[in-house]
């Protein structure tokens, strides 16, 4: 088993009360889907796992899927007409081509919402993965320089 669906060690996804673990909240969301978005949450899902093998599957807010790695890398919420997988400080990531294309005017988060028929890029997308982990990971001096005096 991968780190990221395992119950025990590093990467593990918690055990919810019930037992049932995270990563196994999300399969049962991905096949309950049975359609794109299930489709889709299934491929990000896997990209997130190549991206970063010690990802931390969680869920969390009464049926959200989390990926973390020293704090939350995104979020993976289903809609009717999107899956959009919310970066918690995606404003701090270089989105060199465009991915973010949802909650665009706030401080912190940026979102990446996909339709029906739409295709990620999924190198970049690999990046944005990684770039997330490398500022989740990187020392708080170097995540929030320090204000200049005035």
């Amino acid at each position: 088993m991968s780190k990221a669906t395992t119950a025990t060690g590093a990467g593990a996804a918690p055990a919810e009360a019930d037992g049932e673990s995270a990563s196994a909240r999300i399969d049962a969301r991905i096949e309950a889907l049975n359609d794109w978005r299930g489709e889709t949450l299934a491929r990000v899902r896997s990209l997130i796992r190549q991206a970063d093998p010690e990802v931390v599957e969680e869920w969390k807010w009464r049926g959200v899927p989390v990926w973390s790695h020293a704090g939350i890398l995104c979020t993976g919420e289903t809609y009717k007409a999107a899956v959009k997988l919310t970066f918690a400080k995606g404003a701090a990531l270089e989105d060199p081509l465009g991915l973010f294309n949802s909650s665009l005017e706030g401080n912190t988060r940026r979102a990446i919402d996909i339709r029906e028929g739409e295709a990620i890029d999924e190198a970049a997308f690999t990046a944005l993965i990684r770039a997330a982990v490398a500022l989740n990971t990187a020392p708080s001096a170097v995540r929030r320089p320090k204000r200049a005096a005035g």
